[in-house]
């Protein structure tokens, strides 16, 4: 079922001062001193008082993640720093598993799907964006590719011994149908291994990826998942879990176990400096927020301490 999705509006000094206002929540909570409330609350009048740099904001459509893939596909690859800290907490967990059939879904341009390969599986990579599988195809000639959704995978029932999902359930809004797809194509005593990103918008479920359209821009929906709802689709489909870890920042080192983060030291006074020659890389477009977390480091560096990235599942078929 196709579901319209509104245009949403992003405005840079939003984001920079609800940074600000995160920062201050965590510090009403006791995890900063006075002088970094003050150090704060003078941002935030500094911000207001700059707010003409920050222009009106943008109205930003939906496209499809199909849409947004073409765009990005060609630079898909890298350089990108979440692979490095994914690809070493997902792979362990197949490593000591029987070699089969393996099902790379949402296999993108096939960085997962090589080592599988590699490993001495046969494997199948299956993708809804036609140009993410043509640079897996290239990449890796030792794989079958097809194209096909989450939802509804061309590979019979009970035909897999492995599936895996990496950073691709985020573009799901429901977990329940597509977990129970992932579910069939497993059999019995088969595992089925996710990661899945955690957000990066304080208290909102949904994250917007913003990605190139034909010469214009769109955001792909995406949504945050709590723990929760992947317990609740896999439970009454069969899958059982094996293992589940969130992680902060770079890796194993950084898992959060339960409730409590460590907030990171302040990157020195972190001041919003209204004179810095700071600007997003392309003024058309709405800016990423990596590219506005400089303008408040301090601020983001409260905002986002400790709080988790990436989570990785391993769940087996019962």
């Amino acid at each position: 079922m196709t579901t319209t999705r509104p245009t949403i509006h992003q405005h840079p000094l939003a984001y920079l001062v609800g940074l600000e206002g995160v920062a201050l929540m965590r510090a009403f909570a006791g995890e900063h001193d006075r002088a970094f409330v003050e150090a704060r609350l003078a941002d935030v009048r500094a911000l207001l008082d700059a707010a003409d740099r920050f222009g009106d904001g943008y109205d930003v459509p939906p496209i499809t993640a199909t849409e947004g893939y073409r765009h990005w596909a060609p630079r898909y690859d890298g350089p990108n720093g979440f692979w490095g800290m994914e690809e070493p907490l997902v792979r362990p967990l197949m490593e000591g598993l029987p070699r089969g059939v393996a099902i790379d879904a949402a296999c993108g341009t096939g960085r997962h799907t090589g080592w599988l390969v590699e490993q001495g599986h046969d494997v199948l990579g299956v993708d809804s964006s036609p140009d993410m599988l043509e640079i897996a195809r290239a990449k890796v000639p030792g794989a079958r590719f097809t194209e096909g959704d989450l939802h509804d995978l061309p590979v019979p029932d009970g035909s897999a011994d492995l599936v895996l999902v990496t950073l691709a359930l985020c573009h799901v809004r429901d977990l329940g149908p597509v977990l129970a797809e992932l579910a069939r194509v497993l059999r019995p005593g088969g595992h089925l291994v996710v990661s899945d990103t955690r957000g990066y918008f304080t208290g909102s479920p949904l994250y917007p990826l913003v990605e190139g359209a034909d010469g214009e821009f769109g955001y792909i929906p995406n949504w945050f998942h709590a723990t929760s709802e992947y317990l609740r689709a896999a439970l009454p489909v069969g899958l059982a879990p094996r293992f589940c870890r969130e992680y902060a920042g770079g890796g194993a080192d950084d898992a959060v176990e339960g409730p409590e983060y460590t907030a990171a030291p302040d990157a020195g006074t972190g001041a919003f400096d209204p004179h810095a020659d700071l600007g997003p890389e392309d003024p058309t477009r709405p800016p990423t927020i990596w590219e506005l977390m400089p303008w408040v480091p301090a601020a983001a560096g409260a905002a986002y301490a400790g709080t988790p990235s990436l989570i990785v599942w391993d769940f087996e078929k019962e």
